[in-house]
């Protein structure tokens, strides 16, 4: 959800042109590099090494992205699918009405 509403901000301030600030952490103003699974959060260096985050699973940014971009076109794929399935069902419902 996290890296959705990061994706959406991005996107609407590229499409109105405004200038795209990089997010840093709140509490060391570091970019943040690592992306926390357990907390599903972006977090920067300094948060990792934190006794918060020291036993977390972490991964890079990047390859969280890549993980996140892959489930979420799965999950989209198959409400594509549901979607076809249930407009053939209204297709062939609206023939029977007439």
């Amino acid at each position: 959800a996290r890296v959705l509403e990061i994706a959406k901000r991005l996107s609407l301030q590229a499409a109105r042109g405004e200038k795209i600030e990089e997010e840093g952490c709140e509490r060391h103003r570091e970019p943040l590099k690592v992306f926390c699974k357990d907390d599903e959060t972006f977090i920067c260096m300094i948060c990792r090494e934190s006794r918060t985050h020291r036993s977390h699973t972490m991964l890079p940014v990047q390859d969280a992205v890549q993980e996140y971009k892959g489930q979420i076109q799965a999950h989209l794929q198959t409400l594509k699918e549901e979607r076809d399935k249930l407009l053939g069902f209204r297709e062939a419902e609206m023939r029977r009405s007439w």
